[in-house]
């Protein structure tokens, strides 16, 4: 569960910055007048979105499987896949489920 419980906080933290990214390049590239340098930055950050799509997909494998391994309920399920969705969020959440694993399992106690 340990090469897991990595993979997930790997993968949560990379999604997480995505999310971020990708966040403030839509609101460059919409809140501000075309053809600014910040509209530009904001419209050059479109294909963030893409490469997080991809990664999030990869990120929701993982946390099903870590809540399977862990025995959790689908709401802490839910939780963690509304975290990858909501920008700041998922940092958030990350905390929480290590801090419940290392509860639940003392090898992650390590970790």
């Amino acid at each position: 569960m340990t090469k897991l419980f990595t993979l997930y906080r790997v993968l949560a933290l990379v999604v997480g910055v995505l999310l971020l990214v990708g966040t403030v390049g839509s609101l460059l590239k919409y809140l501000l007048e075309d053809g600014t340098t910040l509209q530009r930055l904001g419209d050059d950050l479109t294909p963030v979105w893409l490469v997080h799509g991809w990664i999030y997909i990869g990120y929701v494998v993982v946390a099903f499987l870590l809540t399977q391994k862990a025995r959790w309920t689908i709401p802490q399920l839910g939780l963690m896949l509304v975290a990858g969705l909501v920008p700041g969020l998922i940092f958030w959440v990350e905390r929480r489920v290590a801090q419940r694993l290392r509860e639940d399992h003392a090898e992650l106690a390590s970790s």
